[in-house]
């Protein structure tokens, strides 16, 4: 049962993941970007990452994607009016995005994958996770927060352009 519901929930996310780079409406691929954070969540539960996977719901799917669609929203974005994809575009986007992989998968040395190397949480509870996030790795948390308000701003400055 247990593979079935993790090939099940890789399946919905990989296709989500498409979906939300395909699709030309920002609204529909907001709703599938949910998808994908729900599929991802089921993923961490089947690894018995029960909190992580609350959080993934709660925080993610539900206060972040409101916020994404509020953006939305307020902006008035519009999907494309029925502009052909180039094959040129498609062609080049897709060698990009190969030759980054590669790279990345070259640049990284076998050893990083390891979980060896990694500071985990001694349990699965949230004191744990919330004394390694605010100790060991507050910095990154921390630029998370600082590109959020970047963003956040940025919306209210285009935002305000139009008006």
């Amino acid at each position: 049962m247990e593979g079935f519901l993790f090939w099940f929930s890789a399946i919905v996310l990989l296709g989500s993941a498409v979906t939300v780079i395909v699709n030309r409406s920002p609204v529909a691929s907001a709703l599938s970007l949910v998808t994908m954070i729900l599929a991802l969540a089921g993923l961490f539960g089947l690894l018995g990452a029960y909190f992580l996977a609350a959080v993934q719901v709660w925080v993610y799917a539900g206060a972040v994607m409101v916020l994404f669609l509020f953006i939305i929203m307020l902006l008035d974005v519009k999907a494309e009016e029925g502009a052909p994809l180039r094959a040129l575009g498609v062609g080049a986007g897709l060698l990009t995005v190969f030759l980054l992989g590669a790279g990345f998968w070259h640049a990284i040395p076998a050893s990083a994958w390891e979980a060896s190397g990694m500071r985990v949480a001694e349990s699965n509870d949230a004191a744990s996770i919330g004394h390694l996030l605010f100790g060991a790795y507050v910095l990154p948390f921390e630029a998370v927060g600082l590109l959020l308000l970047v963003a956040m701003v940025g919306v209210i400055v285009l935002s305000k352009r139009d008006v």
